[in-house]
């Protein structure tokens, strides 16, 4: 056997057994730390050191985000209004769109952006059209629309979800029913 072959034989039989040793190690270490852990992790819920780590959110299920769309879309017929109607969650997903009957082909996505902006800075967005004066570089922040028609529902004064309605003649009409899509989930 040349030097070569020997040392790739040695190489290949201490990787063998090391292998080996790491399992048996791991195999024996296995039962006697599971109920350490176990210990750990019910002291933790114990005592809550590790809550510090986690938040904990409020979300709108997904049938309470159908029932305030659906308000505020019949806010909207009530007037002869022809809109779509947009709810996202705190993270500007898209819960649920309702695009009403005739509403013309913009108001999708604007609706979706309105509640997004709406949640994203938890205020109406008709608030959010005047701080452009100060900020007009805000309009450039993707995925937003500074246009009335979008507000926040809120859990205890932090924004959970937005409502965006888009496609009436003017922003104070689609922010009307988005009001009333956030009003309906208090009933």
């Amino acid at each position: 056997m040349n030097t070569r072959t020997r040392v790739l034989t040695g190489t290949a039989l201490a990787v063998a057994l090391g292998a080996g040793a790491f399992g048996a190690v791991s195999a024996s270490a296995t039962p006697a730390a599971a109920p350490a852990a176990a210990s750990a992790a019910v002291a933790a819920k114990k005592d809550g050191p590790s809550d510090k780590n986690f938040t904990t959110t409020t979300h709108l299920t997904v049938d309470a985000a159908t029932r305030a769309a659906q308000a505020a879309l019949q806010a909207a017929q009530a007037e002869n209004q022809k809109v779509t109607v947009a709810v996202v969650d705190r993270n500007g997903n898209t819960i649920v769109t309702l695009r009403g009957d005739g509403a013309g082909p913009q108001s999708y996505e604007s609706a979706q952006r309105k509640a997004f902006t709406a949640v994203s800075w938890n205020a109406p967005t008709s608030v959010l059209v005047g701080r452009l004066a100060q900020t007009p570089n805000l309009k450039d922040i993707p995925g937003t629309l500074f246009l009335g028609g979008g507000t926040p529902v809120q859990a205890n004064g932090a924004p959970v979800a937005g409502i965006g309605v888009a496609g009436a003649p003017s922003g104070d009409l689609d922010e009307k029913f988005a009001k009333a899509g956030v009003d309906a989930l208090g009933k």
